[in-house]
């Protein structure tokens, strides 16, 4: 079978980048090279299109969002992810926000995934093995591990940054307790209509909320209820 990682894939990778910076999706020089040097194409699930902007079923009734929503919150967690700064991504999925926070962050920084489905999580710890992340995660500065996301991960907390991956019907009171004074959390809240919020946290511990835009995403539940929709 042939690999994802080939020197075509890379390619299209790259153009896929180029289209989002025409769209002026990515603003910043940062966040395209971080986009460019993690190809999405090792991210998904054999037979899927990369390359394509639009969402990928990844199996348990979960997704890897389009490129464009990606883009979006990497952008706006950008200021957040500064060389030895600490990120947490909850519902990481197949591995792709985290392994892009990592290159962020670089080996002075710590990028935390979290994801409910253990296979996924091993999914995706194989994925950044076949990456250009694949160093950080050898040497420690990104791990991936089995939680419920909505509780966070309280160990490594606070975090300079934390992207939710999923819609919750609500912002969970973790995810804002384990922000660090002068942070930011980007998140899915809603059921039918949803909106992507990104919240700043004061350095007085006082948040503010704003919505950035309206959104589609999956639930962001318990591991049992992902198992049993339809």
């Amino acid at each position: 079978m042939e690999r994802l990682w080939t020197s075509g894939s890379l390619g299209r990778n790259k153009e896929l980048v180029e289209r989002l910076q025409l769209y002026g999706i990515i603003k910043s020089k940062k966040v395209a090279e971080v986009m460019e040097a993690i190809d999405r194409g090792l991210f998904v699930p054999p037979g899927s299109a990369p390359y394509v902007d639009t969402p990928i079923l990844i199996g348990y009734n979960a997704t890897i969002s389009a490129p464009h929503m990606h883009a979006a919150c990497l952008e706006l967690l950008r200021e957040h992810l500064q060389p030895g700064m600490r990120a947490l991504d909850v519902g990481s999925g197949t591995g792709y926000l985290t392994a892009c926070f990592a290159m962020m962050l670089g080996p002075e920084g710590r990028a935390l995934g979290v994801e409910h489905i253990a296979e996924l999580v091993d999914f995706s710890i194989n994925n950044i093995k076949n990456s250009a992340a694949s160093s950080f995660l050898k040497e420690g500065s990104l791990s991936m591990h089995i939680a419920d996301g909505r509780e966070g991960w309280p160990d490594l907390a606070p975090y300079d940054a934390i992207h939710v991956g999923a819609a919750a019907p609500e912002i969970p009171q973790p995810l804002i307790d384990q922000l660090k004074p002068g942070g930011r959390l980007v998140i899915p809240v809603g059921t039918v209509f949803q909106d992507l919020q990104v919240i700043d946290k004061k350095m007085d511990g006082s948040v503010s909320i704003r919505s950035e835009t309206s959104v589609r995403y999956v639930p962001l539940t318990s591991k049992a209820a992902q198992l049993h929709s339809n």
